[in-house]
C-alpha cells in the first residue's frame, strides 16, 4: 500500500496520483452507442504550447502554481493528434481547415464549404463542388443545430458549417467583385440565412446583415460600423420570418439576451458587435455576453428537440496571437475552457459526444529555464548573451520584432504584464502567422473512443458523422441500450396484447 504524502518532493506524492490515474484508465470503457447530440468546440490557432499555456495561467488565476491544474479539455479521455495542412498549404488558413473538420474533405485556402477543385476567388468554380458540413446533415435529419462563436458569425470557421464561397472575406454583397456577382456567387451572411435554416446564431457581424448606411445601434454615430448590405435587404428580418410558427428572437445587447426564456424560444439569434466580438479582456460584462453565457443559451434551447442536436462553439484565440499579444489569446483560451466546463454541466456524457479541437497552431512558444509557479506572463531568470531580460512567452514572428540601433528592445522598464504588451518576436511582420504542427483532438461521449493516434483533420467529420448516424453513415453505432429496451418493453407489451385479445377471442 502507497503512503500519501501532500510534498511533490517525496516520491509518494507521484506514485499515489500516477496509481489513481492508472485505476481510472483500467476503468474506462468506451461508449460504443450512437450519439443523440453532438458538440464541437473549436480553440481557433489553440495549438499544444497554446494549451500548456493556458494551463498555467488558468491554475495561477485561481491561486495555484499553475502546471498542476488540469483543463476541463484535458479530463477527456480519449486523444489525436490533427494533420492541420491543407491541399495547397503546408501551414494551413482557418477556411480550408473549417471545411476539412465540418465537412470531411481537405480543401484549398481560402475557401469554405467546397472541394479542392474550387480555387479560390474564382467564382465560376464554386458550382458543383460544394461539400456539406456535419451541422447541415445533422439538420437535414431533423435535428436542432446552433453556432455560437467570439468572431463575426459570418466568419471562417462558422461560415464553413453552412456556406459555400470562393472567398473566406465575401462577408456581405459589398465585399463580392462585380464578376462574382454576374457569375452568380452568393455573399456568406445571405447564405447564413438562406442555404438551410440555423436555430441558434451568436457572435459578432451585425454589419453584413443589414442596408448599406443603418446606423449600428450601440455605435449609432460611428461610419464605420454601419451596415454594408448594397441590397438593401435586413437579413435579420428575413432569418426571423423564415419559421412563422417558431417562436424566434434576434438581440443585440445582453440584457435582452439575459432575458431570453428558453422554455418558449425556438430560434435564437444574438449579435453582439458590428465586426468580431471584443477579447474577453476588453469585454464589456454589462453589454456583451461571455463565450460561456453563449454556449450555455445555446445549449438550454437546442437540447429541447428530443431528436438531438449539433452545436459549433469557437473561440477566437487566434486574433490575440496574430497581433503577438499573449495576454489577449490566452485569456480567451482560459475562457473557452470554461465553457467546455459549462457545456459539461449541461449535458451527458452518455449520449452527447463533445469533440475539442484546434484548426491550426501558431508560431507562439515559451520556454528559457523557468522555475516552477513563474508566472506565465514573466520573465525567464537569467539574461540572455545580450545582457538584457526576455520574457518566458516569446513569437518565431509578428509585430513584436523591435530593433534599436541593431539589437532587440530592453524590457527592464517595460511593463510585461499589461493586458497589451506585445511579446519580442524573431522576425519582424505586421501580423503573427499560423504554426503548421500537429493539434490535438480531445473527445468523450459516445464513440469518442475513434479519436486516437494521429490522424488527418478531415477525420473528425467522419467520426461526428458516424457517431450520430448522419450521412454518408447508414451502418450506425446502435441506440443506447436504455432506447433498445425501452422499444423492446413496447414490443413485447404489444404483442402480449395481442395475444391476450385472440385468446379473449378464442374463448
Amino acid at each position: 500500500k502507497l503512503l500519501v504524502s501532500s510534498s511533490p518532493r517525496e516520491p509518494s506524492y507521484w506514485d499515489t496520483q500516477a496509481k489513481k490515474t492508472l485505476d481510472a484508465a483500467l476503468k474506462l470503457r468506451p461508449r460504443e452507442h450512437r450519439a443523440k447530440n453532438v458538440i464541437l468546440f473549436l480553440g481557433d490557432g489553440m495549438g499544444v504550447s497554446t494549451v500548456s499555456a493556458t494551463r498555467i495561467l488558468r491554475g495561477q488565476m485561481e491561486g495555484g502554481t499553475g502546471e498542476e491544474t488540469m483543463l476541463a479539455m484535458d479530463t477527456f479521455p480519449y486523444l489525436a493528434l490533427s494533420k492541420t495542412y491543407s491541399v495547397d498549404k503546408q501551414v494551413a488558413d482557418s477556411a480550408s481547415t473549417a471545411t476539412a473538420y465540418h465537412c470531411g474533405v481537405k480543401a484549398n485556402a481560402k475557401t469554405v464549404g467546397l472541394s479542392a477543385k474550387a480555387v479560390a476567388y474564382e467564382c465560376n468554380t464554386t458550382f458543383g463542388n460544394e461539400v456539406y458540413s456535419v451541422l447541415r446533415r445533422a439538420k437535414a435529419q431533423g435535428r436542432s443545430v446552433g453556432i455560437v462563436t467570439t468572431t463575426r458569425v459570418q466568419h471562417a470557421s462558422p461560415a464553413a458549417a453552412y456556406a459555400h464561397s470562393v472567398s473566406r472575406s465575401w462577408y456581405s454583397d459589398a465585399d463580392l467583385p462585380s464578376s462574382a456577382h454576374r457569375h452568380g456567387c452568393v455573399d456568406i451572411a445571405t447564405q447564413l440565412v438562406t442555404n438551410f435554416d440555423i436555430d441558434v446564431i451568436l457572435g459578432g457581424g451585425r454589419m453584413y446583415m443589414t442596408p448599406k448606411g443603418t446606423p449600428d445601434p450601440e455605435y449609432p454615430t460611428s461610419s464605420s460600423r454601419k451596415g454594408s448590405r448594397k441590397d438593401k435587404k435586413n437579413l435579420i428580418d428575413v432569418w426571423l420570418k423564415a419559421k412563422p410558427n417558431k417562436k424566434s428572437h434576434y438581440v443585440w445587447h445582453k440584457k435582452e439576451f439575459d432575458e431570453i426564456n428558453v422554455k418558449t424560444t425556438d430560434r435564437l439569434m444574438g449579435l453582439f458587435e458590428p465586426k468580431d466580438m471584443k477579447f474577453e479582456v476588453f469585454r464589456n460584462i454589462s453589454r456583451d455576453p461571455s463565450i460561456v453565457e453563449m454556449t450555455e443559451k445555446a445549449i438550454q434551447i437546442l437540447r429541447k428537440n428530443p431528436k438531438g442536436y449539433f452545436l459549433f462553439v469557437e473561440d477566437e484565440i487566434d486574433h490575440g496571437h496574430h497581433d503577438g499579444i499573449a495576454k489577449l489569446a490566452l485569456t480567451e483560451a482560459v475562457m473557452f475552457d470554461h465553457a467546455i466546463q459549462r457545456a459539461a454541466r449541461l449535458t451527458r456524457e452518455s449520449d452527447t459526444l463533445t469533440v475539442v479541437t484546434a484548426d491550426h497552431s501558431h508560431v507562439f512558444t515559451f520556454g528559457g529555464n523557468t522555475p516552477r509557479g513563474n508566472p506565465i506572463f514573466g520573465l525567464a531568470p537569467k539574461n540572455a548573451d545580450d545582457e538584457m531580460p526576455f520574457t518566458s512567452i516569446l513569437y518565431a514572428n509578428g509585430p513584436g520584432y523591435v530593433h534599436i540601433n541593431g539589437t532587440r528592445g530592453n524590457i527592464t522598464m517595460v511593463d510585461y504584464y499589461d493586458e497589451e504588451y506585445m511579446q519580442q518576436a524573431a522576425v519582424p511582420l505586421d501580423a503573427e502567422t499560423h504554426g503548421g504542427e500537429d493539434v490535438t483532438i480531445y473527445a468523450k461521449g459516445p464513440m469518442a473512443h475513434l479519436f486516437h493516434g494521429v490522424k488527418e483533420q478531415n477525420y473528425v467529420a467522419h467520426v461526428m458523422a458516424y457517431a450520430a448516424c448522419l450521412e454518408p453513415y447508414r451502418n450506425c453505432p446502435p441506440l443506447p441500450h436504455s432506447l433498445s429496451s425501452s422499444s423492446c418493453v413496447n414490443i413485447h407489451s404489444g404483442f402480449l396484447i395481442i395475444m391476450l385479445g385472440l385468446l379473449c377471442f378464442l374463448r
